[in-house]
């Protein structure tokens, strides 16, 4: 039987009802789809515990014994059921609030109590246990790992929880022993002693113990991550292969900006960069490089060089941001550097009007701008350049690939690319989402730049906050009031920014106020950023659409309201936009006083460090790859089953060291030991639509 070709239909326990929720909610069509969707958790069914044992609140337990007595309280959709259950030296009570018409409880006769124990009035209680008549406790109930599977409400809904799956895939355990197609090279699972693919599925699902089971997901983690990095390295190694324009010379443009305009000293990191891509663009290779950068790290100069670097050899280069206000701010930073030189620069965005598009695409066409900042207008057809050699994406996550490979056409070649980032990127996600592109780093602040003092506060002390931002305001500095509602939401407890903004003008009667957020028309939120940026206005209350791109020198506080509604690398983002001057800066987090765990977490990391790599890495690890800013898991060649990218960086090196190897000996796979990875690539079904090639 050919699991990869049997209809989940067609499987026992499925049914056309199961097998429609299934392809919806999990994209499982076969039955190989099924046996690939893996555990996320294990709980040891053979320990048993007493109820004086119990210890904590996040450990599922197990306890063999009976129930004494039970008893409705209260009435209508507030009742709830309450029983007294005993293992024979003490008692612990039991609570259920929903469906309790349907619970068929026994006096005095042995249950298998499985669950985990909360804490109501300072006692132990377990809410909606599961419970099994002990004379229905089945074997694999008792003994070895259970494993857990990921459902959805609708799949609940139609008997298809964890166990109904785990019902599922035990009805496929005679299928599966008769064997798996290999999916990785003998000497591959030999060199890195991994467990055979049919052992490790097996393995996975029916774990005899603990050791078994770390081995079958360690083989089928690696498995996805070395395909992962198999395509990206190919993709790179073909890209290496394409022609780009060969860009040798260092000429007056880069000259004179270097010796009469450079705002400051370069950082070595700078310097250290710059030389990087100048080496890919005298290569005659199509360059392809992602420019990392903490906020304030100078990223916008190094772009500038590269483009003078371009003008110097004859070409053109072209700046995309995602946003109006940030192509506009790069405008301003851009042209008050090179005044005094004879670098012409442009700026095309939604609002230009019609008139400057037909001078400014004329001028373009005939060669006469060397540098075209903008947004998305950049990718209009009718935008044609004389000679397009460098194209320089800023905060390119906020990009679909199919938007950029346009930009890749301007040209009879293929540009330069430099993909630029403020959102540092933790070394795992940058070796999977980037993975087909060379990486610098700019890991030095310019120099005089103070670190922003970062606070965190509950939102009881807003008042002491106001007196705080009154004091820096009669410094002559602006604030930056951040909410994250523009409206009030009846649903959400959370502070608004049209009540926040009413809020603050009665509580700074005497200073000027203005407002931004997403909902705002392009020209009024230009119009209130420009107010903020030349100092007519002291205060900016604002929604995220300020995270990117703002730069205010002399704003040196930021205040964040609700701050545990923000990710730690959206609060990253945010402290960035003060600090960028040579007084000293604060960011304040002002939260509710009850807060999580993870929420606490995130505030005293923030607190702790301004090292935006520290946080990045933080970030991963609380929340996970596919809730990051701009590095959703759609970035990768095909979807993680298994693998993690927060906690299995170092089997992410090793898969990538093997990918290298094989790659190395045979870049073609046309040896008859690689077809098999040549065939398991297409079966992934990696097409040019998802990972289109820049060439």
């Amino acid at each position: 039987m050919d699991l990869s070709t049997q209809d989940i239909t067609y499987c026992k326990g499925v049914g056309t009802k199961r097998a429609d929720i299934l392809r919806k909610e999990l994209g499982v069509h076969t039955a190989l789809d099924m046996l690939q969707q893996y555990p996320y958790k294990y709980i040891d069914r053979s320990r048993f515990v007493y109820i004086h044992e119990i210890d904590n609140e996040d450990t599922f337990v197990q306890i063999k014994g009976v129930i004494t007595e039970f008893h409705a309280v209260g009435v209508g959709k507030a009742q709830r059921m309450v029983a007294t259950f005993t293992d024979g030296q003490r008692t612990i009570e039991l609570v259920w609030f929903k469906q309790i018409q349907y619970l068929k409880l026994q006096l005095n006769t042995p249950y298998l109590l499985f669950g985990k124990p909360s804490v109501f009035n300072h006692q132990y209680n377990f809410v909606h246990p599961e419970l099994t008549l002990w004379s229905k406790v089945k074997p694999e109930m008792t003994e070895g790992l259970e494993p857990y599977y990921n459902t959805t409400e609708r799949m609940k809904n139609a008997g298809l929880n964890s166990r109904g799956m785990r019902a599922i895939i035990l009805n496929l355990k005679d299928a599966l022993l008769q064997g798996l197609p290999e999916t990785l090279g003998v000497d591959l699972v030999n060199a890195y002693h991994l467990m055979g693919r049919s052992q490790a599925v097996y393995s996975v699902h029916f774990p005899k113990d603990t050791p078994t089971m770390q081995r079958a997901r360690a083989r089928l983690k690696f498995e996805e991550l070395f395909y992962i990095q198999l395509q990206l390295l190919r993709q790179m190694k073909r890209r290496e292969q394409n022609t780009g324009y060969k860009m040798p010379l260092v000429g007056h443009f880069f000259h004179q900006f270097y010796r009469e305009c450079l705002p400051f000293e370069l950082t070595d990191a700078q310097k250290r960069v710059v030389r990087e891509i100048q080496g890919d663009l005298r290569s005659g290779s199509q360059m392809n490089r992602l420019l990392q950068g903490d906020v304030g790290s100078g990223k916008t100069l190094v772009a500038l060089l590269c483009a003078l670097l371009a003008a110097d050899n004859g070409y053109q280069t072209c700046i995309m941001a995602p946003t109006e206000i940030l192509a506009q701010q790069h405008m301003q930073t851009i042209s008050e550097l090179l005044k005094p030189t004879d670098v012409r620069v442009a700026l095309l965005t939604g609002s230009t009007t019609r008139k400057q598009r037909e001078l400014l695409h004329l001028a373009l066409r005939a060669g006469q701008i060397h540098i075209l900042i903008g947004t998305h207008a950049l990718l209009e057809d009718e935008v044609q350049f004389a000679n397009l050699g460098l194209c320089i994406i800023d905060e390119q996550h906020r990009f679909g690939v199919a938007q950029r490979s346009r930009l890749w056409y301007k040209n009879e070649h293929a540009p330069h690319i430099l993909v630029m980032t403020a959102t540092p990127i933790p070394r795992t996600l940058a070796m999977t989402v980037y993975g087909d592109l060379k990486v610098s780093v700019i890991d030095q602040l310019p120099p005089g730049r103070k670190p922003v003092q970062t606070l965190h506060y509950t939102l009881y002390r807003k008042g002491d906050i106001y007196r705080f931002m009154e004091q820096q305001i009669a410094k002559g500095h602006q604030v930056y009031v951040v909410f994250p509602l523009i409206k009030e939401n009846e649903k959400l407890d959370l502070q608004d920014l049209q009540n926040g903004f009413e809020e603050i003008c009665q509580a700074f009667p005497q200073h000027s106020v203005s407002m931004i957020h997403g909902q705002m028309k392009s020209a009024e939120k230009d119009f209130q950023m420009q107010r903020f940026q030349r100092g007519e206005t002291q205060i900016l209350v604002a929604t995220t659409v300020i995270e990117v791109g703002v730069n205010v020198p002399n704003a040196s506080v930021m205040v964040i309201m609700n701050a545990e509604r923000f990710g730690l690398s959206q609060l990253h983002q945010l402290r960035g936009r003060v600090g960028r001057g040579a007084e000293q800066s604060y960011c304040i987090l002002l939260t509710r006083v009850e807060l999580t765990k993870d929420t606490r977490q995130r505030m005293d990391i923030m607190v702790a460090t301004n090292d935006g790599f520290r946080i990045a890495e933080a970030d991963l690890q609380l929340r996970g790859p596919g809730d990051l800013e701009g590095t959703q898991q759609s970035g990768l060649p095909f979807d993680l089953k298994i693998a993690s990218l927060a906690t299995d960086g170092q089997l992410l090196e090793l898969a990538r060291e093997a990918a290298q190897t094989v790659l190395n000996d045979d870049p073609l796979l046309e040896k008859e030991c690689n077809r098999i990875y040549k065939r398991q690539l297409d079966v992934l079904r990696i097409t040019a639509a998802n990972w289109s090639d820049i060439s």
